[in-house]
C-alpha cells in the first residue's frame, strides 16, 4: 500500500460507464474542466452523469491461459522525445527526454503557456481524502490523463483546450485512504484499420475496481473491451467493500496483455481481499491470466467455482513495469494484509512479499523474483516502479526500495549484478522472536539511508520541544534500521514508511550515466496496540458514515486477527508543535553515478517557506528539506525538473551541479510526476498542481505547463 507522510504543514455500485462528451468548443459550463492558454480561454465543458442500470456482475468465462485472442509479439515501442507515451516516459520507465530546447543558460525564461483545470475537486464525503497524484501522457498532439476521481480527459497540448471527457461515475465510498490515479495507459491495436473505433484505447483502473478502456480521439467506451468498456476487478475477490479494493496505479501493456494489481488497505484484517495480478486481453477484456500467489496453478484462470482468490495476499499496488522485448512484467509486490505482525502469514507470503516479481506475461507464470526484506514487519512495501537499462552490457532492472537500498539485477535471470551484502545478528524482539529475520540483504552499491538516529539527532524550535522529543527517544526501543515491533513501549522504524524511494520512482539520465533519486528521511513512532485496547473497526465491520481512521495510513488500524492493532506517528511528529522530532533536513535529492554507484551531489529537497511550529508558515526561503512525494524528469539538456515537496514549488535543477536555476510557485502541492513534451518544435513542461491531503498541502484541479517566449 502506499503510504504518505504528513508534510511540516501542521509543524459498489457496478455501474457500467456513463457518458463521453466530446468538447463544443462554444458551450459554456459552469463545472467542467478549463484550460487557459496565455490571457485566451479554451473550451469548458461540464462531466456528465446519467445514470444505467446495475451492469451484470459476471465477467465472460475466462479463456485457458494463452487462448485469448492476444498480440504475443513485441510491439515497436513509442518513443519519448515529441511524446510522453508512458507513465514513466519510455518504454524502460527512465523518466528521461532526449529534448534539449529548454537549457541551464535559458531555463529562467520559462513562463506559463497555459493552465487547465479538470473541475474535479471533492464534494461531500471526499472532503479530504483527495491525493490525485496525476501524471498525463502525451500523445500526438493531445495529453491524456484521469482526474482525482478517474475521470477521463483529453486536452490540445499545446493550448489546454479539452477535446472530450469521460466520468465513469466512481462513487465517493470506494476512495480507500485518499482519491488517487496516478495515470493512464494507451493500446494501439497492431491490426485496426485506419479509422477503427478504438484502435488506439487508453486503458485505466479506477478506485471502484473496473478496468476502464475508451477510444483516444473520442473518449467514447470502447464497446468490445469487456462489458461496454468495462472489466470488473470484483470478480472472484469476495465480499464487495467500497474502498477496501482499489487500482491507484496505471496498468502495464505487454504483448497485448494489460496487466493490474489493486491497492488492499492496509491494517484492516488478515481476512482481507487478495494480492493477486491478472492480466487482460487489451481487445476484449476477457482474463488471459492471474497471478495468486499463494496457488498460482490452481488460479491461473480464475479461481474453482463457488471459490474466491486467496485472502489476504501481498498485493501489488504501484505501478509495474513492461518489458516488450523479454516478453516479462516485473511486479514490485507490497506486505501482506497486516503489516506489523507476521506470525500468521504463510510461508509463501514470506516468500514473496516485498519482492519484485517477473513473470512470463504470455502465461501469467514466475521467471523469478528478488527480494528486499525477509519477513518484512515494518510496511517497507516496494513503491517505486523499476528501471529498465543496459548495464554493464547486460539487459538489466533498477530497483529502488523504501529502506533506500537501489539493486540493479539481471532482468533475464533476477540475479544481482551489483553488490548486495547481509546484515546479521538484528534484533529479533519480544513479541514474535520465532518469526523474526536476524538477517537483512542490503544494496552494498548505493543506499540512500542515512547513518542510525542518536539522541543528539532530536530537534525542536526550542529547547523545551527538543528536551521532549529526547525524552521520547529515550522510552522508545530502537536498535538500528529493522528495530522489531514492541507493545510494552513504542519503537522507532528509521526509515520510516514512505522511504527512502516511494511512487515517484527515480529517473535515468542514461546519456550521462546519472541516476537522480529523491527522498524522505523522517523516522515513524510506532507501537503495537494490544487487542484488548484497539478501538477500531476493520472497514468491512464499518457501518456507513463511520470514520476510516485519521489520515496517516496505521494511525489507528486495528489488524483484525493478529494479537494487536497498530498506532503509528507518521514522521514521528511532536504533539505540540506538529513538527518533526528529528533534525532537518526531511527530504533531499540525490544524483548518483550509474557506473560506480557514488553520490555526485545530494542536497535538501524544499524550503521552509510553507512550514513552521503550530501550523504557522514561516515563509523562510531556506532549504530545510521537507516531506515528499512524486519523482522528477531530466532532459537531454541537463536539467531535472521535480515538484514533489510540501513547499508548493516547480523547480528545474543543474544535473550537474544540484543547483536550482529556476523555480516557480504552484497554486497547489505538486505530489506528482512531472513531463516533458514537444508540440510544433516547441518544448513545453508540465506538472498537475492538485494537492494532497495526507502531505497536508492545498488541494487543485490545475495542470500547468511551461514554455519558453515564442520567438
Amino acid at each position: 500500500m502506499p503510504r504518505i507522510l504528513p508534510t511540516l504543514a501542521a509543524a459498489l455500485s457496478l455501474s457500467l460507464p456513463l457518458h463521453a462528451q466530446e468538447t463544443d468548443s462554444t458551450a459554456p459550463s459552469d463545472t467542467g474542466g478549463t484550460g487557459t492558454a496565455g490571457t485566451g480561454t479554451a473550451a469548458e465543458t461540464a462531466p456528465s452523469a446519467e445514470d444505467q442500470s446495475d451492469a451484470p456482475t459476471d465477467q465472460p468465462d475466462a479463456p485457458a491461459s494463452g487462448s485469448a485472442q492476444i498480440a504475443t509479439s513485441p510491439q515497436p515501442p513509442m518513443e519519448v522525445g515529441t511524446d510522453w507515451p508512458y507513465w514513466g516516459g519510455d518504454a524502460q520507465a527512465t523518466r528521461y527526454s532526449p529534448l534539449d530546447q529548454i537549457t541551464p543558460e535559458n531555463v529562467a525564461q520559462l513562463g506559463r503557456a497555459f493552465t487547465y483545470h479538470t473541475g474535479d475537486l471533492p464534494e461531500g464525503t471526499a472532503e479530504g481524502k483527495y491525493s490525485p497524484e496525476v501524471t498525463p501522457l502525451k500523445i500526438g498532439g493531445d495529453l491524456v490523463m484521469c482526474s482525482a476521481m478517474n475521470v477521463l480527459i483529453s486536452v490540445d497540448a499545446a493550448t489546454g483546450e479539452e477535446n472530450w471527457r469521460f466520468d465513469p461515475g466512481v462513487p465517493n465510498e470506494a476512495i480507500p485512504y485518499g482519491a488517487t490515479c496516478r495515470g493512464v495507459s494507451v493500446y494501439t491495436n497492431p491490426d485496426a484499420a485506419e479509422g477503427d473505433a478504438c484502435a488506439t484505447r487508453v486503458i485505466q483502473g479506477t478506485l471502484d475496481a473496473k478496468l476502464v478502456a475508451v477510444d483516444l480521439t473520442t473518449g467514447a467506451p470502447c464497446e468490445d473491451f469487456g462489458e461496454n468498456g468495462t472489466v470488473d476487478l470484483w470478480q472472484d475477490i469476495g465480499e464487495r467493500v467500497p474502498g477496501w479494493y482499489a487500482v491507484t496505479a496505471p496498468p502495464a501493456i505487454v504483448r497485448g496483455i494489460v496487466v493490474t494489481g489493486a491497492q488492499v488497505k492496509d491494517g484492516q484484517a488478515e481476512d482481507a481481499p487478495s494480492g493477486v495480478v491478472r492480466g487482460y486481453d487489451a481487445l476484449t477484456g476477457e482474463l488471459a491470466w492471474a497471478w495468486d500467489l499463494a496457488a498460482p496453478e490452481q488460479n491461473r484462470n480464475g479461481p474453482p467455482e463457488g471459490e474466491v482468490y486467496t485472502r489476504g495476499t501481498p498485493n501489488m499496488w504501484t505501478t509495474a513495469t513492461a518489458d516488450e522485448e523479454l516478453g516479462h512484467v516485473y511486479l514490485p509486490m507490497g506486505n501482506s494484509s497486516v503489516d506489523y505482525y507476521g506470525s500468521n502469514r504463510s510461508e509463501v507470503e514470506n516468500e514473496y512479499a516485498t519482492s519484485l516479481v517477473a513473470l512470463d506475461v504470455t502465461t501469467g507464470e514466475e521467471v523469478w523474483h528478488f527480494q528486499t526484506v525477509r519477513r518484512d514487519v515494518w510496511d517497507y512495501d516496494l513503491g517505486s516502479q523499476a528501471t529498465l537499462l543496459d548495464y554493464q552490457d547486460t539487459p538489466a532492472i533498477l530497483l529502488p526500495s523504501k529502506q533506500g537500498d537501489l539493486y540493479i539485477l539481471n532482468r533475464e535471470t533476477g540475479e544481482p549484478l551489483t553488490p548486495v551484502g547481509e546484515l546479521s545478528g538484528l534484533p529479533k524482539g519480544e513479541i514474535e522472536p520465532e518469526y523474526i529475520s536476524d538477517t537483512q540483504p542490503i544494496s552494498e552499491w548505493h543506499t540512500l539511508r542515512k547513518p542510525p538516529l542518536e539522541e543528539k539527532d532530536m530537534w525542536g524550535f526550542t529547547p523545551i520541544d527538543q528536551l521532549w522529543c529526547r525524552i521520547q527517544f529515550r522510552q522508545a526501543n530502537y536498535d538500528g534500521v529493522y528495530t522489531p515491533p514492541s507493545s510494552d513501549q513504542p519503537w522507532i522504524q528509521y526509515p520510516g514508511y514512505n522511504g527512502g524511494s516511494d511512487w515517484g520512482s527515480v529517473a535515468v539520465d542514461t546519456e550521462r550515466g546519472i541516476i537522480v533519486a529523491n527522498y524522505n528521511d523522517v523516522p515513524n513512532y510506532n507501537r503495537l496496540v494490544p487487542r484488548d485496547e484497539v478501538t477500531s473497526k476493520p472497514i468491512n465491520e464499518m457501518e456507513q458514515g463511520d470514520s476510516g481512521g485519521e489520515n496517516a495510513e496505521g494511525a489507528a488500524d486495528p489488524q483484525a486477527g493478529s494479537p494487536y492493532g497498530i498506532s503509528v506517528n507518521a514522521g514521528w511528529r511532536n504533539d505540540v508543535t506538529g513538527m518533526p522530532c528529528t533534525r532537518p533536513p526531511f527530504g533531499g535529492i540525490r544524483a548518483i553515478d550509474l557506473e560506480t554507484g557514488e553520490t555526485l551531489w545530494d542536497r535538501p529537497l524544499g524550503t521552509a517557506r510553507r512550514n513552521g511550529p503550530f501550523g504557522i508558515p514561516s515563509f523562510l526561503p531556506f532549504d530545510i528539506g521537507t516531506p515528499n512525494n512524486g519523482g522528477s524528469v531530466v532532459t537531454a539538456s541537463g536539467l531535472v525538473f521535480i515538484a514533489a515537496a510540501t513547499d508548493n514549488l516547480f523547480r528545474a535543477i543543474d544535473i550537474e551541479t544540484g543547483e536550482t536555476l529556476w523555480s516557480d510557485v504552484l497554486p497547489a502541492g505538486g505530489q506528482a510526476n512531472p513531463i516533458t513534451y514537444e508540440v510544433d518544435g516547441r518544448q513545453y513542461v508540465m506538472v498537475t498542481a492538485m494537492g494532497h491531503h495526507f502531505m497536508e498541502t492545498p488541494v487543485g484541479d490545475e495542470v500547468i505547463a511551461w514554455a519558453l517566449p515564442e520567438e
